[in-house]
């Protein structure tokens, strides 16, 4: 449930992105250097952040005498999964630049009006809530394994510290 939720928040945020993109809100945002940093650091701070989460439940996860996770933890509430998926989606600033200059060059004509570029980017949008469904569904079936303390610590801290790394980069990128 938790992976169907966060892949609908990045779908949900690929769809504000195909509206904003789509009207040319997002060709505004991607042109204006102020604007585009003020995602750009906001993105980075949100994958800090939850890169440091991750660390820490790296560090505070304890092996249980069968050497597993306590069956009873049920992972993310839906609405913190989708919440995640979306502002993750929404404060990636390359998801600006991906709708404004790659969409438009598979619209008739390689220009795209506002329909046809709405239509291209949900047809996207459900595309990525297809995939990232299906791999949570997968991920889930080998939850027995993933559940296992030793390599639930070694997943947490190689998250938590690629989504430091992702943000800090993202922080120091110039335009």
């Amino acid at each position: 449930r938790g992976g169907a939720a966060t892949a609908l928040g990045v779908a949900t945020g690929q769809a504000i992105w195909t509206i904003a993109a789509s009207a040319g809100i997002a060709a505004l945002l991607a042109e204006s250097g102020s604007a585009l940093a003020v995602v750009r650091f906001a993105g980075a701070a949100y994958l800090v952040f939850l890169g440091v989460a991750s660390l820490w439940a790296a560090i505070r996860l304890r092996a249980t005498g069968s050497g597993r996770i306590d069956r009873g933890e049920r992972g993310l509430r839906g609405s913190i999964a989708f919440r995640q998926g979306l502002l993750s989606n929404l404060g990636n600033p390359k998801m600006a630049v991906f709708f404004t200059s790659l969409l438009p060059q598979f619209a008739a004509g390689g220009r795209g009006n506002f329909a046809s570029l709405l239509v291209l980017g949900l047809l996207f949008c459900l595309l990525t809530l297809l995939w990232l469904t299906a791999h949570g569904a997968v991920v889930a079936r080998a939850g027995d394994r993933l559940r296992r303390s030793r390599v639930r610590r070694a997943l947490d801290a190689a998250t938590g510290a690629a989504l430091v790394a992702l943000g800090a980069r993202l922080a120091l990128e110039r335009r």
